[in-house]
């Protein structure tokens, strides 16, 4: 059995003959350049030059030989470089900057940095609608962007008869709003003026929508996973009630998911962050047909009961071994244990794919990085 047909089993949530695993097929299921660079030394595979592909989370691009050491099942589809861009890099003494062309501003310590974070919010403070309006965004039909995107499809797929998985463009909506208005205000407007954060989530999802246009004109029917992602929980709880997220989000991602659904043949990913039960429902509703990270060790979200109430809606993808506390900080028998009980949990019955929670980050052992591809290969297999 090959990747793409075990993948594609697992996603009709059929038994394929192992659980299929994925490293590196999207922005969110990775491994950050120093777990990388360190995992290849431990394996004693050749030095090559790390291509950073996310400059703001760090992340690396998994060359194909630890791709085909480790047996991973997935590809990623990217979109080219763009014709035009305002992506800038800067420093000063204390921090390397990175201007994105949403106008957000990134910043990563010199001394001791592993990531950047936000600094600038560029539709902070007293804006109106004509400031959401004006406001510059990427050229989401900037034909640079599709140059062989239906090649490098077609090869992932037919012949390295890998899974495709192509991300979508940007941030979700509701993050990316609140990363231009910075979060306190704009979980503010949510309350107090909702129709300017409506507005802001409007033109974030209208320029998603004209990527995704012309994308899965080229790609919908080669396409095997879409992914978008969109951080709704933290580690109680929603960010927002469920009745909020009904009344102002839902109905935005209902367009995003159904217009996926009838350009192309792929199933939707959502890659949604920490304790998101109550809204699972309302994403299954909307079309939801994956969730990602699977976010373990966050409230209401144990993986046997996910999978006893979702199971049959919901293929899983992440929740493989517990990655706040078990994966950088425990030992490889710890590892392995949880790894075993994650499987035991999540993959009865197909519906599962095989990744940590999140990607893995500067820090975590390469010892504990093999521990839990050696529990999963030995206790994934159906």
């Amino acid at each position: 059995m090959d990747s793409r047909e075990r993948i594609l089993i697992a996603l009709d949530h059929r038994v394929p003959d192992r659980v299929p695993c994925d490293l590196g097929g999207t922005i969110v299921t990775g491994i950050h350049v120093e777990a990388y660079r360190n995992l290849r030394e431990y394996l004693g595979m050749p030095e090559r030059e790390i291509v950073v592909i996310d400059p703001v989370q760090g992340l690396a691009r998994v060359d194909d030989d630890l791709r085909e050491r480790l047996g991973v099942d997935t590809m990623p589809v990217s979109p080219a470089d763009p014709r035009t861009t305002r992506l800038r890099t800067s420093e000063d003494a204390e921090f390397t900057y990175i201007d994105d062309d949403y106008g957000l501003r990134w910043r990563k310590p010199k001394d001791g940095g592993f990531y950047h974070d936000l600094c600038v919010h560029p539709l902070a403070g007293d804006i109106s609608r004509a400031d959401v309006d004006r406001h510059a965004l990427p050229d989401p039909a900037d034909e640079g962007r599709f140059a062989g995107l239906r090649a490098a499809c077609l090869e992932a797929g037919d012949e390295d008869r890998k899974a495709t998985v192509m991300w979508g463009f940007g941030g979700g909506a509701f993050e990316t709003a609140g990363w231009l208005r910075g979060l306190e205000q704009f979980y503010m407007d949510l309350a107090v003026d909702p129709g300017l954060a409506c507005a802001i989530m409007d033109r974030l999802l209208e320029i998603k929508l004209g990527f995704l246009e012309r994308a899965l004109a080229q790609i919908g029917d080669v396409l095997d996973v879409m992914g978008e992602g969109d951080d709704l929980g933290g580690q109680h709880g929603p960010l927002i009630s469920p009745d909020m997220y009904r009344t102002l989000v839902k109905p935005r991602h209902r367009q995003l998911f159904q217009f996926i659904h009838a350009r192309s043949r792929a199933k939707v990913m959502l890659h949604c962050c920490g304790s998101i039960r109550p809204l699972i429902p309302d994403l299954i509703e909307i079309g939801v047909d994956i969730l990602n990270p699977v976010q373990v060790s966050a409230a209401g979200m144990d993986s046997a009961d996910l999978k006893r109430e979702f199971g049959r809606e919901l293929t899983f993808w992440g929740g493989g071994v517990e990655t706040q506390h078990v994966l950088p900080f425990g030992t490889p028998q710890q590892v392995r244990d949880d790894v075993r009980r994650r499987l035991d949990d999540l993959m009865p019955g197909g519906g599962y794919v095989f990744n940590p929670v999140h990607n893995i980050q500067a820090g975590v052992p390469a010892a504990n990085i093999m521990a839990m591809w050696e529990a999963y290969r030995e206790y994934g297999t159906y």
